[in-house]
């Protein structure tokens, strides 16, 4: 059988998911549409860039590998949604000392191991003593491990996804030394967009937000509005970036190749932040040696400091810039996404 055949018989299979069925691990909630969604992705992101074809899977050894000096801690969290297990990276430069805290959020049909790898976030972490941790989707919450951001329970406080997503990160604070006001949420795909919801319902638990390929707060509230929203026909009446608190700092980047999240998606995400009127733009182009050309925009306050980021990377798909290429979804032609969120999310204020 033919690998399109084989999506296609996915596909017929996904959408007899979509009917109601017990969730072993979250209270009653919903049914969850998204796996069908999630599956036209996956058949239009096949022989795009950064599809990365002849990818392996993650050494032995997982979140950890690589020769890094750190080590892994394996937990759960659970509350009245659901459980959510999930990694935590801690590096060997780790102090007793209160430190910076990164929750990273994986793509559909990723996991953390992968998603650690593809980015090489912990070897970063080493530099900077950063706790980093990996909340897994569950595919009895998802079949294709999709966080879902499309759904209109899945965007509220206090109830499904990001309530499991910040009360784990609470659980984290609560066990480490982790300094409260550096505190971070980033994604991919549909992590990129749970992190943009995370930023939006939690402002006073989040200091920053990094989005990549993902898409803003409530751009769809079921299957139609999320494949029209991943096309780029966003509804601004849905939501906006801005949360109940201050306005989060925010790091964006998009491919202009990608055919799986549109573009737009990453305007948009800097279009509904809340501006400073006095604020100045700066677009400045570059290029990776024998790589991706991209151009990055500054927002700056008045007095100087970056409050939102946006780049462009000229010729990518649906990938993380600057990735591993062991690590799916990955394109190493770009600039590193991991890089200058780290560095964003360590100057943002």
């Amino acid at each position: 059988m033919s690998l399109s055949h084989k999506l296609l018989a996915q596909l017929r299979a996904a959408a007899q998911a979509v009917m109601p069925h017990d969730r072993t691990d979250a209270a009653p909630h919903p049914p969850h549409e998204d796996p069908v969604s999630d599956l036209l992705a996956t058949l239009g992101r096949i022989g795009q860039p950064g599809s990365n074809p002849f990818y392996f899977p993650p050494p032995a050894g997982g979140v950890g590998a690589a020769g890094l000096p750190g080590h892994v801690v394996d937990a759960s969290y659970t509350n009245d949604a659901g459980t959510r297990s999930y990694k935590l990276y801690v590096p060997a430069t780790y102090t007793a000392g209160p430190g910076p805290l990164l929750v990273m959020l994986h793509g559909c049909t990723q996991n953390p191991d992968d998603f650690a790898l593809g980015t090489g976030m912990n070897a970063l972490a080493e530099e900077c003593g950063c706790l980093v941790a990996y909340p897994a989707q569950s595919q009895q919450a998802n079949p294709s491990r999709c966080w879902n951001w499309f759904n209109a329970f899945d965007q509220q406080h206090g109830q499904g996804e990001p309530s499991i997503i910040a009360g784990l990160t609470r659980d984290i604070m609560g066990r480490y030394a982790v300094d409260p006001k550096q505190v971070y949420v980033a994604g991919l795909s549909a992590g990129g967009a749970m992190a943009a919801i995370m930023g939006t319902l939690y402002p006073d638990l989040y200091a920053a937000v990094g989005v990549h390929s993902g898409l803003p707060f409530a751009a769809a509230h079921d299957l139609a509005s999320a494949v029209a929203a991943m096309k780029g026909d966003l509804r601004r009446h849905h939501g906006s970036m801005r949360g109940p608190g201050r306005p989060l700092p925010i790091i964006v980047f998009h491919g202009d190749r990608d055919t799986t999240v549109h573009p737009a998606n990453g305007d948009e995400l800097i279009q509904r932040r809340r501006r400073h009127p006095a604020e100045a733009v700066e677009v400045e182009p570059g290029q990776v040696p024998h790589g991706h050309a991209y151009t990055r925009t500054l927002h700056r306050r008045p007095d100087g400091s970056i409050h939102a980021e946006h780049w462009v990377v000229h010729g990518s798909g649906h990938a993380w810039s600057g990735g591993d290429a062991r690590g799916s979804y990955t394109d190493g032609r770009g600039p590193s996404a991991s890089q200058a969120m780290m560095r964003f999310f360590r100057t943002a204020r």
